[in-house]
C-alpha cells in the first residue's frame, strides 16, 4: 500500500510524534523524475558530505521531494546488485573437512592404516580407520553447529524500510534500495544505506557500531563540509548503514548501497587481506590457497600454538616410528615374514599415540558444549586451547566493558545537595538501585527538577510487562531490558529514567505549546507547556553548562559554584548537563521565539550522566590481573571518559600512581614510530578516540613483545583488529555480523565476563591436554622400551621372541588408554587455575615437567614390564633359564606355554600401571592419597579418584575387562596370543606396588626441591 507523500518535514512538528506520512501539496510541477536508459550510468558523488543535498540529487540524478521512478530502481538494482553486505570469506562444509584432514597426526595415522592393510592386518587398519573418522566427525560437526549458530546470530540489516517512490512512501526490502532511493526515517529505525540526509526534525544517531561512542550524533542535514577526508564521525550530514534513528525523523537520498557504505568498505576490507593471501578469487587460487594453508598446518608453520606443537611433534614421532622399524628389521637380519613385518609396523605404531587425535578432538567438543552454558560460542575449537594462554586482552569500552547504555549516576541541586544513583544492575529499570542525598533535598526544589528532566525530554521508558510487544514486522525497533522498554536517545532515557524513580511518568502527557529541539550549533533544548486559556507558560530547558551559564538569571558567585561543580563531575567521567526553567508569561507567539524562551532562565541542577560499566566487569578485570594477563582499554571515546572508566573498572588502579604514557589518546600514539613504540616500559593500558587502524597497531605492537593477544568487540570498527589479533571475540547480541565473522569465538551475552570463562575453560582444557598427553607418552615410551629392548629375548632358531602380539600392543594403546585419556581430559578445574601466570607460549603443551615426568614413568613402566616377562619366562620355579622355544610368535603349542604366560602377564602389567598412572598424573606434584586439599586423611584418595567419575568408571571398566580378555579360551591363545595366569598375578601386583611406590617417590622429590614449578610472571604486556 502506498501513499503520497512531500519529503518535506514540518520544523515545529513534535519529534516524537507518530511518524505518519501527509500529503504532498497539489502542484502541477512536482513530477517523478524520468526514468534514465538503463545504460546511463549516475555520477556518484564521492565525498557526499561535501556538497549540498540538492547538488547530490542532482549527481545521482534523483528528485529530492518525490525519489525515484519505479523503472529506475528496477534498472539500477539491476546494474548494482542488491543492497547487501558481504562479509569475509566464511567456512564452507569442504573448508571445515580439510582443516579436520590436514593435520601431521591425522596424516600419519592414514599412513599407518595403508601400512597395516598392505600386510593384511585388516583388525588394527580398521581400528585406526575408525579413529581417524571419528575424529574428523567429531570436528566438523562440532564447528559446522558453531557456525550455523553464528548465522543465527546475524542481526545487523535491517530487513525492511520506508522509502519515497513516485512520490509514494511504501515499505520495501532494504535490499531492493539503490543510489537515488529516498528513505525516510524515524525514531527506532535502524538506517538501511548510507544517506546524505535532506531534511530532518531533532535527527540524532547512534552510530557506536562504527566510532564506538555510545552518546548519540546530532544530525545537521544543512551542514556542508569542506575538508572530504574528516572522521566519519564528524560527518553529520550523513547517515551511515547499521545506525539507528534515537530522535527525531529525516529524509535522506541512498549514497552508498551495500559493500560501498562505511561498513562495506571496512568488510570489503577483510575481504581483499584473504584475496591477497589466496593471489585471488577463481576457483584455481581457491584450490592452490587451500593446499598452501594445508601443506603449512601439516609442517607446524600455521595455526594455533597447540596446532603447531603437534604438527611438529607427528612429524618427529613418524620419523621415530620408521627409525625403530628399521631397527626391528635389522635385529630380523631383514627377514621380512610377516610377523616381522608385523612387529616392525606395531613398534612404529607404539611411537604413536594413535587415540590422541580422537581425544583431543573429543574433549575440545565437550570444553565447547561447557562454553555455551558459560555464553561463549566457539566457532574453532583450536582456538579453545589458544585462549588459556593469552598475556594481553584489548576490549573496547562502549557495550563490552560497560553496558552500552547511558544513566544519570550523579545529580547536584541549586540548594547545593547531591544525589547518586547506587546499586543499578539495570539502566532502564526505574527501580533498579537507590537514590544517595548528601542531605535531604527540599520538596520545592526536586520537583521542579524532576518536572523539568521528564518534559524537556522525548524518549519513551514503558513497563514491558503491562504492554504487547511491538509487532515483529515493523521497522520500528526498540532496545529491550529485562522488563523495560525504551525508545530514545540515550541521554533523554537515562534522564527520563531517574524521573521516574520518583514517581514523574514515562511518556509525555501533552500541554506541549512550543518545542525547540537541540541543535549543535546552541547545544541546548526547550519545551514550552501550558494549559489552554492559561496566560502562564512554564519553559524546561537542559543543555551543556557552558551554553546555558548566560542564560541564567542568577548571581555570579552561583555561576561559578555551578562551573565548578560541572568541571568536577566532567573529572569523573560524565556528561554533564544543566538543567533550568522558568514561567513565560505575555503574547503566545513568543513561545515561537528561541532567544525569548531561553533567556531569563532559573538553575534547578546539574545532570552528571555515564554509560555505566557492566556490574561484572570489575570483578573479571580483577581475575584477569591475577591471572597474570594484562586488559588494554582501545575506545573512540573522550580521554577523559575513558580514563574515569579505567579507574572503575580496575584497569588502572587507583592505589598507584600513574606512569607516564599509561594512558594515551590515538593521535598521540600514531605519532610514534614502531621503534619509539617498542621502547616502552609498557603498551599503554587506555587508548582513547581509537580508529580502527590504531587498534590493529595495538595488537601488532603487542605481538612484537611476544604477547598473544585477544580483541573483544561488537562493531563493524572492530573487525580489523579482530581479525589481527590471535583470537578475536565478537558479541553475539549487539555485535555486527562483520564483526562475528572476523572472530574465532562470538559472546551471546556481550559480556566481558564471559571472556573470563572462555580463559577458565582454555586454561583447564590446556591442563588436561598435558595430562593425557602425559597419559599416552607414558605409554608409547614404556611400550618402546619394551618392544625394542625385548628384541634380545631369542629362541632356539635366534629369532626374537616378542613380549606383546601385535593385537596386545594396539589393545593398550586404544581401547585401554582412549577411555583413560578421554577421562582425564574432563578432569575439573583446579582451584588456583585463574591465580597463576598464563603458560609459555614457546614450550606450548611439552613442557620440561611434562618431558621429565614422561621420562620417569615411561621409564619405570617399561622396566617393570620388561621384569614381569623375564620373571615368568626366565625364572620361574619349575624353569630355570635357557633359549624360548622357537614359533612363539605365531600361535600356541605346550612348548610355548611360559612365553604365553609370560606374555599375559605382560599384557596385565601394562594395562593395570596404565590404569594407575591415570589416576596420578591427575596432579603432577601432590600424592595421589592426599591430591584433594578440602579433604583429608587415609581415605582422601577415594574421593580423589571418585570425583571425576567418567575416569573412575573408565578404570574399573579397564581392570574388568582385562579378566576375560586373560582367561576366555580361543581369545587368549588364538587372537591375544597368550595363557591365562595363575601364580604370576602375584608378579603383576607386585609389579604395580612398585609403580605407585616410585611415583609418589617422584613427586616428593618434585615437592622438596619445586621442579617444575613456574614462577614467572609476565610483566603487563606479556613479554
Amino acid at each position: 500500500m502506498r501513499e503520497t507523500v512531500s519529503a518535506s518535514t514540518d520544523g515545529a512538528e513534535h519529534a516524537n510524534s507518530s511518524s505518519t506520512d501527509s500529503p504532498a501539496p497539489a502542484n502541477p510541477d512536482d513530477k517523478p523524475p524520468i526514468a534514465e536508459p538503463p545504460d546511463v550510468a549516475t555520477e556518484k558523488p564521492s565525498c557526499p558530505h561535501t556538497l549540498p543535498a540538492d547538488h547530490v540529487a542532482q549527481k545521482l540524478r534523483t528528485d529530492a521531494r518525490h525519489g525515484l521512478s519505479d523503472e529506475e530502481a528496477a534498472a539500477r538494482l539491476a546494474r548494482d546488485g542488491p543492497n547487501a553486505v558481504k562479509a569475509a570469506t566464511g567456512a564452507s562444509l569442504w573448508g571445515l573437512f580439510l582443516q579436520q584432514v590436514a593435520n601431521a597426526l591425522t596424516l600419519v595415522l592414514v599412513a599407518v592404516a595403508g601400512l597395516s592393510f598392505a600386510i593384511n592386518d585388516y583388525v588394527e587398519g580398521g581400528v585406526v580407520i575408525a579413529v581417524i573418522v571419528l575424529n574428523i566427525a567429531v570436528g566438523l560437526i562440532q564447528e559446522y553447529r558453531a557456525e550455523q549458530t553464528i548465522q543465527a546470530l546475524y542481526a545487523l540489516s535491517t530487513p525492511r524500510c520506508k522509502v519515497i517512490r513516485n512520490g509514494c512512501s511504501e515499505t520495501v526490502k532494504a535490499q531492493t534500495l539503490v543510489k537515488g532511493d529516498l528513505v525516510s526515517l524515524s525514531t527506532g529505525d535502524v538506517v538501511p544505506a548510507d544517506l546524505r540526509l535532506v531534511q530532518g526534525v531533532n535527527i540524532a544517531m547512534d552510530e557506536a557500531h562504527l566510532t564506538g561512542e555510545s552518546a548519540a550524533i546530532k544530525k545537521m542535514p544543512d551542514a556542508v563540509f569542506a575538508d572530504a577526508d574528516m572522521p566519519v564521525g564528524d560527518r553529520t550530514n550523513l547517515a551511515f548503514f547499521g545506525s539507528s534513528v534515537t530522535r527525531g525523523r529525516a529524509t535522506g537520498i541512498v549514497v552508498s548501497t551495500g559493500m560501498d557504505t562505511e561498513v562495506g568498505q571496512i568488510a570489503d576490507m577483510l575481504r581483499r587481506r584473504d584475496k591477497r593471501e589466496r593471489g585471488g578469487d577463481g576457483s584455481a587460487a581457491r584450490a592452490f590457497w587451500s593446499v598452501y594453508k594445508s601443506l603449512r598446518r601439516i609442517l607446524g608453520l600455521d595455526g594455533t600454538p597447540l596446532q603447531v606443537t603437534l604438527s611438529k611433534f607427528a612429524l618427529f614421532l613418524f620419523g621415530l616410528a620408521i627409525l625403530f622399524a628399521i631397527i626391528v628389521f635389522s635385529v630380523s637380519q631383514w627377514a621380512l615374514h610377516d610377523n616381522v613385518l608385523l612387529y616392525g609396523i606395531c613398534v612404529g605404531v607404539a611411537v604413536i599415540p594413535e587415540s590422541l587425535l580422537a581425544v583431543l578432538t573429543l574433549s575440545m567438543a565437550v570444553a565447547s558444549k561447557a562454553m555455551v552454558k558459560g555464553h561463549v560460542i566457539v566457532r574453532r575449537m583450536p582456538c579453545l586451547e589458544a585462549v588459556g594462554g593469552v598475556t594481553n586482552i584489548c576490549s573496547d569500552k562502549t557495550g563490552t566493558l560497560t553496558q552500552g547504555r547511558m544513566i544519570t549516576r550523579t545529580v547536584w541541586l541549586r540548594e547545593g545537595l547531591t544525589g547518586t544513583v547506587d546499586g543499578s544492575s539495570d539502566p532502564h529499570n526505574p527501580s533498579s538501585g537507590s537514590v544517595s542525598w548528601s542531605a535531604s533535598p527540599a520538596r520545592s526544589c526536586i520537583n521542579a527538577f524532576l518536572c523539568s528532566l521528564a518534559h524537556c525530554n522525548n524518549a519513551s521508558v514503558t513497563d514491558g510487562r503491562k504492554e504487547a510487544e511491538t509487532d515483529s514486522s515493523s521497522v520500528v525497533t526498540a532496545f529491550e531490558s529485562t522488563q523495560w522498554k525504551v525508545v530514545g536517545e540515550p541521554t533523554e532515557i537515562a534522564l527520563k529514567v531517574f524521573a521516574m524513580r520518583f514517581g514523574r511518568p514515562g511518556t509525555f502527557l501533552g500541554g506541549l505549546v512550543a518545542e525547540h529541539p537541540f541543535d549543535s550549533s546552541c547545544k541546548l533544548m526547550s519545551v514550552v507547556c501550558g494549559r489552554p486559556l492559561d496566560p502562564q507558560r512554564r519553559v524546561h530547558t537542559k543543555g551543556a553548562v557552558e551554553v546555558m551559564l548566560p542564560l541564567l538569571d542568577e548571581s555570579d558567585e552561583l555561576k561559578r559554584a555551578i562551573d565548578d561543580k560541572a568541571e568536577e563531575l566532567a573529572a569523573g567521567g560524565l556528561r554533564v548537563l544543566c538543567v533550568a526553567d522558568k514561567v513565560m508569561t505575555g503574547c503566545p507567539d513568543d513561545a515561537q521565539d528561541r532567544a525569548k524562551v531561553e533567556s531569563g532562565l532559573r538553575f534547578l541542577g546539574l545532570a552528571g550522566l555515564y554509560d555505566p560499566p557492566r556490574p561484572e566487569t570489575a570483578g573479571a578485570v580483577r581475575q584477569c590481573r591475577r591471572a597474570g594477563i594484562s586488559v588494554h582499554m582501545v575506545t573512540g571515546d573522550h580521554i577523559k571518559t575513558a580514563t574515569a572508566m579505567a579507574y572503575e573498572v580496575g584497569i588502572l588502579s587507583k592505589d598507584a600512581p600513574r606512569a607516564p604514557g599509561t594512558v594515551m589518546s590515538a593521535a598521540d600514539f600514531a605519532s610514534l614510530s614502531d621503534e619509539q613504540v617498542d621502547a616502552m616500559e609498557s603498551l599503554p593500558a587506555v587508548i582513547a578516540r581509537c580508529s580502527p587502524l590504531t587498534k590493529v597497531r595495538v595488537i601488532q605492537a603487542l605481538h612484537r613483545r611476544g604477547a598473544f593477544c585477544v580483541m573483544t568487540g561488537d562493531g563493524v570498527n572492530d573487525s580489523p583488529a579482530l581479525k589481527q589479533a590471535d583470537v578475536g571475540i565478537a558479541m553475539g547480541d549487539r555485535g555486527s555480523d562483520v564483526a562475528k565473522e572476523a572472530s574465532e569465538m562470538v559472546l551471546t551475552d556481550d559480556n566481558f565476563a564471559s571472556i573470563v570463562t572462555g580463559i577458565r575453560e582454555g586454561r583447564r582444557l590446556a591442563d588436561n591436554i598435558q595430562k593425557f598427553l602425559l597419559h599416552l607418552l607414558t605409554s608409547n615410551l614404556a611400550q618402546v622400551i619394551l618392544l625394542l629392548i625385548g628384541l634380545v629375548f631369542k629362541d632356539e632358531e635366534n629369532m626374537s621372541v616378542f613380549p606383546l602380539s601385535p593385537l596386545e600392543i594396539l589393545w593398550a594403546n586404544l581401547v585401554t588408554s582412549s577411555p583413560l585419556a578421554l577421562g582425564l581430559g574432563l578432569e575439573e578445574a583446579q582451584p588456583d587455575i585463574l591465580e597463576r601466570p598464563p603458560r609459555s607460549l614457546r614450550t606450548g603443551v611439552f613442557t620440561l615437567d611434562l618431558v621429565r615426568d614422561q621420562l620417569m614413568y615411561g621409564t619405570m613402566m617399561g622396566s617393570l614390564c620388561l621384569a614381569s616377562f623375564m620373571l615368568v619366562a626366565y625364572v620361574q620355579p619349575y624353569r630355570g633359564y635357557r633359549l624360548l622355544p622357537s614359533g612363539c610368535n605365531n600361535g600356541a603349542s605346550d612348548a610355548c606355554d611360559a612365553v604365553f604366560r609370560a606374555r599375559g602377564t605382560t599384557f596385565a602389567t601394562l594395562s593395570f600401571l596404565l590404569l594407575v598412572t591415570a589416576w596420578e598424573v591427575k596432579s603432577s606434584h601432590r600424592s595421589l592419597f592426599a591430591m584433594d586439599e578440602r579433604r583429608a586423611g587415609p581415605l582422601s584418595v577415594f574421593w580423589t579418584v571418585y570425583r571425576n567419575k567418567f575416569l573412575f568408571w573408565a578404570v574399573v571398566g579397564g581392570f574388568t575387562v582385562t579378566f576375560p580378555i586373560i582367561y576366555m579360551p580361543l581369545l587368549n591363545t588364538s587372537v591375544f596370543k597368550h595363557q591365562g595366569l595363575g601364580w604370576e598375578w602375584g608378579v603383576v601386583l607386585g609389579c604395580v606396588a612398585a609403580y605407585v611406590v616410585a611415583v609418589e617417590a617422584w613427586k616428593a622429590v618434585k615437592r622438596r626441591f619445586a621442579l617444575g614449578v613456574d614462577s614467572h610472571l609476565p610483566n603487563r604486556d606479556g613479554a
